[in-house]
């Protein structure tokens, strides 16, 4: 029997499981761009990736998919990871948080992260909403 949190799986498993709560998070088009570009030098991280980030932490019952949204996306902002922040805006979306809750979460995010990070926070989320447009 399964669990959730991916205990008492095989890494065959939990990597199926990873797989399809990534590809829910983040959107077939995404997980077949970055499977389409794994190679050698990646391929072992694309498998840990799936296995431990999406087959263990994102698919635990502890915290639902928003409030895993709100974390990663303030994670990322604090620690400046620009190039990670689109992507999971536009997961944020998937997993059902507003624009003007994404928004409190990058105004929460200045006030402890400061306002630098805040300010390209929302330069790259007006990009990313401009685009659902």
């Amino acid at each position: 029997m399964s669990r959730p949190d991916g205990a008492g799986l095989s890494d065959e498993q939990r990597y199926d499981q990873g797989m399809v709560v990534r590809r829910e998070v983040l959107s077939d088009a995404h997980v077949d761009r970055a499977i389409a570009g794994t190679d050698p030098l990646t391929a072992d991280f694309q498998d840990f990736i799936t296995r431990v980030a999406w087959g263990d932490i994102w698919s635990r019952p502890g915290l639902d998919r928003r409030s895993r949204s709100v974390a990663v996306l303030t994670a990322l902002i604090a620690l400046g990871h620009e190039e990670e922040l689109a992507m999971h805006l536009r997961a944020a979306r998937r997993n059902g948080l507003t624009v003007d809750e994404i928004k409190e979460v990058i105004l929460q995010a200045g006030l402890y992260c400061g306002v630098p990070a805040a300010n390209t926070a929302f330069r790259i989320a007006k990009g990313v909403f401009a685009d659902e447009s």
